[in-house]
């Protein structure tokens, strides 16, 4: 029989339905309980990182639902879970609360990226969902704000499908890439999806089915005379592809067209881009772009300025859409709260590790904006239901690991971060289209100081704790002390 593979409740961790179970057999699957998601550590020594993946999410809570494959599945498995557990599953919706930041936020360690209050029966079902769907987008959106961080002048595509795992993974990939900066992408399916720019040119394959390069190159032009793009190492790129690209571009001119770009996918890309182009100007055509591409990252493509190559089209594949460098953001889902004799009470996880304690407690989290300069001063994390801060109310902001470096701000805006999307199930946040998230990106970037934002070394932007969350944690971390 052919199987579904729509279906995404089960997209999580056997323990999770474990979980679920043990609560059930208990009586405890009602009880309300809050999760933090957030990440520990910035990705690839990055100052920053770019929360995406949000969208996916709220498709996904929307259409959670165990179907009877899902039951069957469920049925057959060896922990013999009690039929009417079953049953309870059958009717299970997500009726909780979910907020969350806006796609394109800048976001840092130990800050709330997302809070959960539902059901601790629904809370622990969507936990290995949304890790997967945010630590993948976030780590996929940062990479990409690196290579814009490199050429912020520049066209950037997103090449990468395939090279990446999967086919959820290329068209949310090229997404998270475009959220992040980058221009358009190859893949034709995320094109479709979300109305990203879809761009290609042509394969080594297009000229070596032809008995001369010159001869696929103009096939080519005849076939697509407004998108003419051609690929000019598959032989020898400065003695054949490029002059052979000049005769095509001249016989474009000859028939009011424009050659776009030549591309360049070996060798040495700063020399022959410097080659090419001076080939290119002495022939009148200074208006054909150079495309490269070739295993390119953030770190080859500053080299290459670096070096003075011509470069103006970057075809950005495998580097960013595996983040070959750090294929994983390591985002975690912390129970924060639970319930407890009819009211949430904070619940702390102790560690070995410092960076492993939890802050405990429902959180919200506001960006600290200076109002003279523009600028964000801080993260501030407070808990939920803390006095309202704002302009003309001394806030007083400390490291939550080194107390004693603290300054107080008064003339400041208070930006809350974290947005109601699902209230009892129910969404009520209408999602931004992807352009107006782009463009919240580029004003999330504009609030930092470029100290923060370099790829090399960058200062350490603060997020700090409210010392009333300051003091719950120091509270139960001595409470649990053995």
């Amino acid at each position: 029989m052919m199987k579904s593979y729509g279906n995404l409740t089960l997209h999580t961790d056997k323990y999770q339905i474990n979980m679920m179970y043990a609560h059930w057999i208990h009586g405890t699957h009602n009880d309300r309980a809050v999760f933090d998601v957030y990440f520990r550590k910035l990705p690839f020594g990055n100052g920053f990182a770019v929360f995406a993946g949000l969208e996916r999410v709220v498709d996904y809570i929307r259409e959670l639902r165990f179907g009877e494959e899902e039951l069957a599945y469920l049925a057959e498995q060896e922990e013999g879970y009690d039929p009417a557990f079953l049953e309870e599953l059958r009717q299970l919706r997500f009726t909780g609360d979910l907020y969350a930041m806006a796609e394109g936020t800048m976001v840092f360690p130990n800050e709330p990226l997302v809070r959960v209050e539902a059901r601790v029966m629904e809370a622990q079902l969507i936990e290995t969902a949304l890790l997967n769907f945010i630590n993948y987008q976030t780590l996929i959106a940062t990479k990409a704000a690196r290579v814009k961080q490199v050429a912020p002048d520049d066209v950037l595509l997103e090449f990468g499908t395939r090279r990446a795992q999967e086919a959820d993974a290329a068209v949310w990939g090229a997404r998270a890439a475009y959220v992040a900066g980058f221009h358009a992408t190859s893949n034709l399916r995320a094109g479709m999806l979300f109305g990203i720019p879809a761009k290609g040119t042509h394969a080594h394959a297009w000229v070596q089915n032809h008995d001369t390069e010159e001869l696929a190159f103009r096939r080519y032009a005849e076939a697509l005379p407004d998108q003419v793009t051609l690929l000019v190492d598959t032989y020898d790129t400065l003695r054949s592809g490029v002059p052979n690209a000049i005769r095509i571009a001249k016989e474009l001119e000859a028939r009011g067209k424009r050659m776009n770009a030549i591309r360049l996918d070996s060798g040495d890309l700063a020399y022959l881009s410097v080659q090419a182009r001076e080939q290119l100007d002495a022939a009148g055509l200074d208006y054909v772009k150079i495309t490269a591409s070739n295993d390119l990252d953030e770190n080859i493509i500053a080299e290459l300025k670096a070096q003075g190559a011509r470069i103006d089209v970057w075809g950005v594949g495998t580097q960013l859409i595996t983040a070959a460098d750090q294929p994983a953001l390591g985002g975690v889902y912390k129970l924060v709260a639970r319930e407890k004799e009819g009211a949430l009470v904070p619940v702390i996880k102790i560690s070995g590790n410092p960076e492993k304690v939890t802050t405990p407690g429902a959180k919200e989290v506001y960006r600290i904006v200076n109002r003279e300069t523009g600028k964000a001063e801080a993260d501030y994390i407070a808990l939920k239901g803390e006095p309202a801060i704002g302009p003309g109310i001394p806030l007083t902001l400390f490291d939550p690991l080194h107390p004693y470096l603290r300054k107080t701000v008064e003339n400041y805006e208070a930006v809350p971060l974290l947005q109601a999307v699902f209230r009892d199930g129910e969404q009520v946040l209408e999602l931004p289209p992807l352009e107006r998230i782009r463009d919240y990106h580029r004003e999330q970037l504009a609030l930092f100081w470029p100290q923060h934002l370099r790829k090399l070394n960058p200062q350490t932007y603060p997020v700090d704790l409210s010392l009333e969350a300051w003091e719950l944690k120091k509270r139960l971390v001595e409470e649990h002390r053995i």
